[in-house]
């Protein structure tokens, strides 16, 4: 029988494992040196500011994996020897395959600031840095100040999860606006002004100089590139990810900054391939980046690769662009392209309304000649997914997206409150005379 391994139990893995045996018969092995099982790793948060206890956060009961024959291995894969198709683990233990898929996600980066292996520093990605981060900071008491490097989503949250538990956090961001790589200027204003209102220190335009260790080989205070020194008990580097590939190096599998595959997610080695967060396209589809660490393109990866395996070969096609995240109570979506001022490209206009007293805002890219609707930004507004994506195949105009936005929202209460202003700011902008109309959910859902 056909033996299927995959290192990785996060979202791509297990949805391939689960996709293969869907579709199959063969054996079926995960590896993992993380954890048991396979848990939602956008909920370790809430794990620990108390909404939820770890096992809430598995999806699958412990008598899945056997009932569905996936054969669960505990154990860290240091070496793929592909001449003789097989894993070797630290154990000391190796593991035949006939085909592998290689699913290890990502790791926290480091830049190699001094200090920054000391104890009480860590990321949040893992398991075992929620564990590590419940041992350094578990109340106010033990756990001072805390000092959090990198202004992207993974350092949001845990600056979200510290103030849950009263602990003063100090944010260095090295942007002049959080998240203006990604954010327009409006938006990433209205971040910067509700993290300083959630008592949060941010620091914009500072950089971590240097961690300094006490007489016990922990974190006791930080240097930045502005002179000052900053007590803490705890550093938080969410500096971003990268690929976590470097047990692959000298393998013989191609790498870059993560695993080389092409459009079916094979390797350059035959029955090797790669999906998640450590899978790069040899070129980006469309304007996605070659590397996207979201669990949505991983859950697809893993759907593709199964049907490859299981004999229906198909390109991993990951569609329209979405994603979604909170910013501390704000909840954001994005749908399409919306980029910032520094990403946006020379055809690209925007349009942006921000409620003048509530946290609540969006922006509509759209082309500044053909007024061709590219994408949206919504903070503090829930979006229906399905009606962007279509608007976006069907290749609609802005005037037409504004004019039936009503029916992209799941609040219909926010635009009964707030859609005439939205309009009229449009209208006032573009010198155009739109007004709100709204299809019936029927014609809606029959592509009419």
């Amino acid at each position: 029988m056909e033996h299927i391994v995959i290192i990785g139990n996060g979202i791509a893995g297990v949805t391939a494992a689960r996709h293969i045996r869907k579709n199959s018969d063969k054996q079926i092995s995960i590896i993992s040196a993380e954890t048991d099982y396979f848990f939602s790793r956008t909920a370790l948060m809430y794990v620990y500011m108390g909404h939820m206890k770890f096992e809430h956060t598995q999806p699958y009961e412990n008598w899945f994996w056997k009932k569905n024959r996936i054969n669960l291995v505990k154990g860290y894969v240091n070496e793929v020897d592909h001449e003789n198709k097989k894993v070797n683990l630290a154990s000391g233990a190796s593991i035949n395959y006939d085909k592998l898929i290689i699913a290890t996600g990502s790791k926290p980066n480091k830049f190699g600031w001094p200090g920054q292996d000391l104890l009480g520093v860590q990321g949040l990605y893992s398991k075992q840095d929620l564990d590590q981060l419940e041992a350094n900071a578990p109340d106010k008491e033990t756990c001072k100040r805390a000092v959090i490097v990198g202004g992207g989503l993974i350092g949001i949250e845990m600056a979200e999860m510290l103030r849950t538990r009263k602990i003063p956090v100090t944010f260095l961001v090295r942007e002049n606006s959080f998240w203006n790589g990604v954010l327009p200027a409006g938006e990433s204003a209205l971040i910067n002004e509700h993290i300083i209102d959630h008592h949060i220190d941010l620091r914009l335009e500072t950089n971590l100089v240097e961690i300094i260790a006490d007489e016990n080989g922990r974190a006791k205070a930080v240097t930045t590139d502005k002179g000052d020194t900053i007590e803490c008990n705890v550093v938080g580097l969410t500096a971003g990810v990268s690929p976590n590939v470097d047990f692959l190096k000298g393998s013989g599998i191609t790498l870059g900054r993560g695993v080389k595959v092409n459009r079916h997610l094979e390797t350059n080695i035959t029955d090797i391939y790669a999906i998640g967060d450590c899978a790069e396209q040899h070129e980006g589809i469309g304007n996605r980046r070659p590397i996207e660490a979201v669990w949505y393109t991983g859950r697809m990866m893993g759907e593709t690769v199964a049907q490859t395996i299981c004999g229906n070969k198909i390109e991993y096609k990951p569609g329209h662009w979405f994603n979604s995240a909170k910013f501390l109570d704000i909840e954001y979506q994005t749908y399409g392209w919306v980029f910032s001022e520094r990403g946006m490209k020379e055809y690209e206009k925007h349009f942006h309304w921000r409620h003048a007293k509530e946290n609540i805002c969006v922006t509509v890219a759209y082309h500044k000649e053909n007024n061709l609707f590219l994408g949206i930004n919504t903070f503090g507004i829930r979006m229906r997914h399905e009606i962007f994506d279509r608007w976006l195949t069907e290749e609609r105009d802005v005037n037409y997206v504004m004019e039936y936005l009503k029916d992209a929202n799941f609040d219909p209460e926010f635009y009964a409150q707030y859609e005439k202003e939205i309009i009229s700011k449009f209208n006032a902008e573009n010198g155009t005379k739109i007004s709100p109309k709204k299809k019936s959910w029927k014609r809606i859902f029959s592509h009419a």
